[in-house]
């Protein structure tokens, strides 16, 4: 039978798994060998990168390495296994800077720690020391990153080729958090700008780079492969964020772990939100000024944006648009550069990225 037949999303989504949940627990035993006053720390990490979530980065940049041609490898999947600690980093210093209290149904990192503050009748201010915790523990998944690429095993060559792609995924991701953070200073807003945020604080670094960063890895030519991916990659990685989008307003707490709305009260200035002021009325207007960005939103203030989003058709639009885009993908993938095994898997992460509910 061959790899072809065999290979399974689901079986390597599990084998990235392994190969995390491996490596976190070797550095978490270095941490708590350092003092016990770590334990916490390593605790949080391990829980955090444990906890699963969608392994997307890691997927798409071993699919890209076998969009060469090149057989499944173990070591392979070790090296696109760290790109999920780039993730964690994001998603750490991304609840601090939104002023998120969740992830994935539990307090997020820097809550965390102002709890374990608190519990432990600390001096100081307790919210001042769970931020510098989520930083910290930001910057240290951020460095467990390159460590676990660089003791991945693989061959020198391949890991010189793979180290720009690996350096402008991380460069690009700051660059897309520093435009979000900036677009939250402006006095107006727009979906061009909107988008760009989009495209550099997560679609860039979720789809294209780990394609790119996994082609390296596989091919010492592949320069027609990139572009390739890179088709394949930039609409569907718009099309994952604006998904992201339209669940930060509409997403079943159940289903995304964090509260309803949650991206109105943080006032983030997404495309979703872009779209629907060109369209308001004065009055619309003046109910969303007074509702996005207010930290004590209510349900009801919720169900008011949301309403003038679908009366306005904004939702509609939107939902065109990450059509519009899925089908971009697609059709991206009628290109014999990319390995057949490959083109099958992308075709099902199309799915994965653009129809789902966390």
């Amino acid at each position: 039978m061959t790899f072809a037949e065999t290979f399974s999303l689901k079986e390597h989504k599990d084998l990235v798994n392994s190969a995390l949940a491996e490596f976190s627990t070797r550095e978490c035993d270095y941490l708590r060998g350092i003092g016990s006053e770590l334990n916490d720390v390593a605790t949080a990490m391990h829980s955090f990168i444990c906890d699963s979530g969608k392994r997307l980065r890691p997927l798409f940049a071993y699919v890209g390495y076998l969009g060469t041609g090149a057989h499944p490898d173990e070591v392979a999947l070790q090296a696109a296994s760290s790109l999920e600690l780039i993730h964690v980093c994001a998603l750490m210093h991304d609840d601090v800077m939104d002023g998120s209290d969740s992830r994935r149904g539990a307090p997020s990192i820097h809550k965390a720690f102002e709890a374990i503050h608190k519990s432990n009748n600390s001096l100081g201010s307790a919210e001042q020391f769970g931020i510098s915790s989520a930083i910290l523990l930001g910057d240290l998944a951020l460095i467990w990153s390159a460590k676990m690429l660089h003791q991945s095993g693989l061959p020198s060559d391949a890991l010189l080729r793979s180290l720009p792609m690996y350096d402008e995924m991380r460069v690009e991701l700051m660059a897309g958090q520093y435009l979000d953070v900036y677009e939250s200073t402006l006095s107006s807003q727009s979906v061009e700008r909107s988008l760009k945020v989009a495209r550099y604080k997560s679609g860039k670094y979720t789809i294209e780079r780990p394609l790119q960063f996994g082609a390296a890895m596989g091919s010492a030519h592949p320069e027609k492969l990139m572009k390739a991916y890179s088709d394949y990659g930039l609409p569907l990685g718009e099309a994952f964020q604006l998904r992201d989008d339209v669940l930060g307003v509409f997403g079943n707490p159940s289903e995304t772990g964090k509260p309803a709305g949650d991206d109105l009260r943080e006032g983030k200035r997404t495309v979703l939100l872009a779209t629907t002021l060109d369209r308001v009325s004065p009055a619309q207007q003046a109910i969303i000024n007074e509702h996005v960005g207010n930290a004590n939103l209510s349900a009801d203030g919720v169900e008011e944006v949301r309403n003038i989003m679908v009366t306005t058709d904004s939702l509609a639009e939107l939902e065109d648009l990450i059509e519009r885009l899925t089908q971009a993908a697609l059709s991206a993938l009628d290109n014999e550069v990319i390995a057949k095994v490959a083109r099958t898997s992308l075709a099902e992460l199309v799915s994965i990225a653009t129809r789902r509910n966390t």
